[in-house]
């Protein structure tokens, strides 16, 4: 048991500060503008479980994968950093992304895939994937037996579900969270997230140039 909660911990406390759904919600709404609420519900169902399946695949198959095709991670983490800053610039610069007036914003809108943008990289970004191929090269201290790998990797499991419930239930009443900020509170909140946004994205390129250049010394 001891071992099921040091492992959900683990992962937990490991991947919610940077998928923070809390800090996605705004960007959700940002880019489901235009659509009904139950719709939107559907997309944010659908980005949980895009993003648990994005986790738990980069986690059980991400350190093998790399090794056999010889990525490094900070190669994926720059790659990964530009998406995320690109993201971020569209939603800074977007010049209407409230769902009010125009039908083409709502267009627009039906577009948006509940994969891309909504899960990758907005809810899972390339930080998150690498903390979660971390966790998934850990493994129990010593030399661990069959029960021990057993309860590490329930731990590891309730935890990614515990982050997927998370992202839907931030998304999920992200509208709840509009109401309560008003239009312009929501809009300054959506520009200053995608600011941020735009900052981590190029954050994560930065750390993925020094890993790349200490490496090369």
């Amino acid at each position: 048991m001891n071992g099921v909660v040091s492992a959900f911990l683990l992962t937990f406390a490991g991947l919610f500060p940077i998928v923070n759904p809390l800090e996605g919600a705004p960007f959700f709404l940002g880019l489901t503008a235009g659509l009904p609420s139950e719709e939107r519900r559907v997309l944010a169902g659908k980005a949980a479980i895009n993003g648990f399946a994005l986790l738990l695949g980069s986690m059980a198959l991400g350190p093998w994968l790399l090794e056999v095709l010889g990525i490094q991670l900070p190669v994926v983490r720059i790659a990964g950093g530009l998406v995320v800053a690109a993201l971020g610039w569209k939603l800074l610069t977007q010049e209407q992304w409230s769902d009010h007036g125009a039908g083409l914003q709502a267009e627009t809108a039906r577009k948006v895939g509940s994969f891309y943008p909504l899960t990758m990289p907005l809810t899972v970004g390339p930080g998150s994937m690498s903390v979660a191929i971390t966790i998934g090269s850990r493994k129990p201290p010593g030399t661990p037996h069959l029960p021990q790998l057993a309860e590490h990797a329930t731990g590891a499991l309730l935890g990614l579900i515990a982050i997927a419930l998370s992202i839907y239930l931030a998304y999920r009443f992200a509208e709840n969270i509009a109401r309560l900020l008003g239009e312009t509170g929501l809009e300054v909140l959506v520009r200053l997230s995608a600011f941020i946004l735009m900052c981590i994205g190029i954050e994560i390129i930065w750390d993925g140039y020094s890993a790349l250049t200490a490496a090369a010394h």
